[in-house]
């Protein structure tokens, strides 16, 4: 036989033998766990909550077993049984987890996905638990389209946000719907994060109503349902989606210099976008070609990697968004998004604004504090240096130093009360000033202008946001972050949230660490919701039925409508 033939026989049976086979060292593309619940150090977790992780891709099911999803208490493993579904595995324990203990949850390489490629390493979180179960009921937060939306392109999807994160298996084709009249549309239900999403088979008929509804059936990762079935009217157009989204804004900025050296790379879109095309493959921070390892999170309209560890000091990274990532009508970026950042030499985080005195008091104004009962406020009031005469509407009951309110659950004083409440006044005034102007001049921004001051639908990651106009809630917004993290937006313009709008605290963030600095007037539309600290040079008023948990800081009038005012924790 030729020596020709000889070799290709032998060639043909290698690639028989070994041909299909993947080496060790070249696995294909590895499945990474891009969020966890509770996220990693998250504190006063409920202890009758589940645990779950979210895969970059199916995963096999086969492999989701106890043995490669364990949660322990110390060293001490956690008895509970796994479940999966869509890209989400679960862990509920088989009784309530021990009030304010440690707890660190694995997922083994065993896990494989459904090419048989497994985790590249053991993913572990940790959480911490609080003292009591969870028993709030879920809530639908944001919805795209909105409810009475009109001109929707016949392409988009139907995006439920909730409060919290929910229990996947039970976000089925049974307890979310999409009806036209009485006609079920057939479609794909999906879910990451805290986003279900009903993509219908095909496009929707031109200028119809459309009805989608959460049942009860939808229940979070305690066993709560939602407090009554959800649903949502929209309207199509007469055209499909083909606008391309973009990149409206990065943190750090472009050629940022002395970034902290522990930042956490943020991003946000034009539009909401298709969670499965922001992941690890579509984004990506590099030290020239070196990748960095970290954790990606999207909700709403916004992104967040988290670096595994603290970057290199007085280097440049460069991040980078691909055209893989696509809004929900499948429309990709128009062409990759770029930008650079050079780390300075410590690491920094942003500090709270120091209220001083200031922080005596859940409402503090200098001209007027006005009511029309009746409203409802927990905490201290302060006016200075105007007299007790223009503090109306809560019927006073005068006493030494203070007057009280069946209103208030606090103390009200004014700066004609006795000593010593003039002086405590007049610096706790002072101490306002001070922290108003703090806000107003912390340097370099992680956001400028962002939605050209359109916020709402969006969650907002911890940073310094600024806007040199006005800004406006006309929907929904979160505020997603942990227990230490802070916020501050520097407003040049005015702040109005619409009627019954909701901003809402998630991952752990607290009321405290979140600073409205506005240079003009803030209002809040009736029943609206606020967290945070407002800090405003011209006045705040509370429409009809509004609340708060914060404090209302303004340096001239506070006016409040049957409000309930609740000071921070």
């Amino acid at each position: 036989m030729k020596p020709e033939k000889v070799f290709m026989m032998i060639l043909m049976l290698w690639v028989v033998l070994f041909g299909g086979c993947k080496k060790e060292d070249d696995p294909g593309v590895r499945p990474l766990v891009t969020a966890t619940g509770p996220i990693n150090e998250a504190i006063n977790i409920a202890i009758n909550s589940k645990v779950s992780a979210t895969f970059s891709g199916a995963m096999d099911p086969a492999t989701i077993t106890n043995t490669k999803f364990t949660l322990r208490q110390g060293i001490t493993p956690v008895s509970g049984t796994t479940a999966y579904s869509g890209m989400t595995a679960s862990f509920k324990p088989a009784a309530n987890l021990v009030p304010n203990t440690l707890y660190t949850a694995t997922i083994t390489t065993g896990a494989k996905d459904m090419s048989g490629v497994s985790l590249a390493k053991d993913y572990v979180w940790s959480f911490t638990t609080g003292g009591i179960p969870d028993n709030t009921q879920p809530t639908v937060t944001v919805t795209e389209p909105a409810n009475s939306a009109t001109g929707v392109a016949l392409n988009r999807p139907l995006v439920v946000t909730f409060s919290e994160l929910m229990d996947q298996t039970t976000i089925t084709p049974s307890s979310f719907t999409l009806k036209q009249g009485e006609v079920m549309v057939p479609g794909v239900i999906t879910y990451t994060g805290t986003n279900a999403t009903f993509t219908p088979a095909s496009n929707l008929a031109p200028n119809k109503m459309y009805t989608g509804t959460i049942t009860t059936g939808a229940r979070d990762m305690a066993g709560n349902a939602l407090t009554g079935n959800h649903t949502v009217g929209f309207t199509t157009g007469d055209a499909a989606d083909i606008l391309l989204p973009r990149v409206n804004s990065t943190g750090p900025l472009n050629n940022a210099i002395n970034v902290p050296v522990n930042k956490v790379v943020a991003f946000t879109f034009s539009e909401v976008m298709d969670q499965a095309t922001i992941n690890n493959t579509t984004f990506t921070l590099k030290q020239d070609a070196t990748v960095v390892p970290g954790t990606l999170a999207y909700s709403g309209t916004a992104a967040t990697f988290t670096p595994s560890a603290i970057l290199t000091a007085g280097v440049t990274y460069t991040a980078t968004i691909t055209t893989g990532a696509k809004d929900l009508a499948g429309n990709a970026l128009a062409a990759n998004t770029v930008w650079s950042f050079t780390t300075g030499a410590s690491s920094s985080a942003l500090a709270v604004v120091n209220l001083g005195a200031a922080a005596s008091y859940v409402i503090l104004a200098k001209t007027a504090i006005n009511n029309s009962p009746a409203s409802r406020v927990t905490g201290d009031l302060g006016l200075s240096p105007a007299a007790t005469s223009y503090i109306t509407g809560f019927a006073l009951t005068n006493a030494t130093g203070y007057a009280t309110s069946t209103q208030v659950t606090g103390k009200i004083y004014a700066a004609d009360m006795a000593d010593p409440t003039p002086i405590n006044l007049t610096t706790a005034v002072n101490n306002m000033i001070t922290a108003y102007n703090d806000a107003a001049g912390r340097p370099s921004p992680d956001f400028s202008e962002l939605g050209t001051g359109s916020i709402g639908g969006r969650t907002l990651t911890p940073g310094l946001y600024k806007w040199t106009n006005t800004v406006s809630l006309t929907s929904d917004v979160t505020i997603s972050g942990d227990a230490s993290d802070v916020w501050i937006f520097q407003i040049a313009g005015d702040l109005s949230l619409s009627s019954a709008v909701k901003i809402t605290l998630t991952g752990g963030a607290q009321a405290k660490n979140v600073f409205w600095q506005v240079a003009g007037q803030a209002t809040l539309g009736t029943t609206s919701h606020v967290e945070g600290i407002i800090l405003s040079m011209t006045g705040i008023t509370f429409q009809t039925g509004a609340s708060m948990n914060g404090r209302a800081l303004a340096q001239t009038a506070v006016i409040l409508d049957s409000n309930a005012i609740t000071k921070p924790q």
